[in-house]
């Protein structure tokens, strides 16, 4: 990730609109920030899973993810399953290893991509 010039900023996720998108099962709600301009913006979220959420798809896309509250599980298209919980990261990169993530009891997400 190279992150381009762009101005200090602070951010209150509080003020910033929530969006909503549905798994499989459950729904997803993102609060979502841009930095920088073109192919490499940097798109910053705080993602609440409810409980029972399952994504709708397979993400080949690169994320840094930070769990702050509940529990995520990600499948990897290679049957590994990997559990985050509050304190823990994944790191993977574009294209790199297929995953989808799904939580039973809700979890609550900081994630750079």
């Amino acid at each position: 990730m190279k992150m381009d010039s762009f101005p200090f900023a602070t951010t209150d996720w509080t003020t910033i609109e929530r969006t909503e998108h549905a798994g499989d099962t459950g729904r997803a709600y993102w609060r979502t920030r841009y930095f920088g301009e073109g192919e490499r913006r940097i798109r910053v979220r705080m993602v609440e899973y409810t409980p029972g959420y399952l994504a709708d798809h397979w993400c080949s896309k690169g994320h840094v993810i930070l769990c702050m509250a509940g529990e995520l599980h990600t499948t990897l298209a290679d049957g590994r399953v990997f559990v985050l919980t509050p304190g823990m990261t994944y790191q993977v990169g574009d294209a790199a290893e297929a995953h989808r993530s799904r939580t039973e009891i809700g979890a609550t997400l900081f994630i750079v991509d």
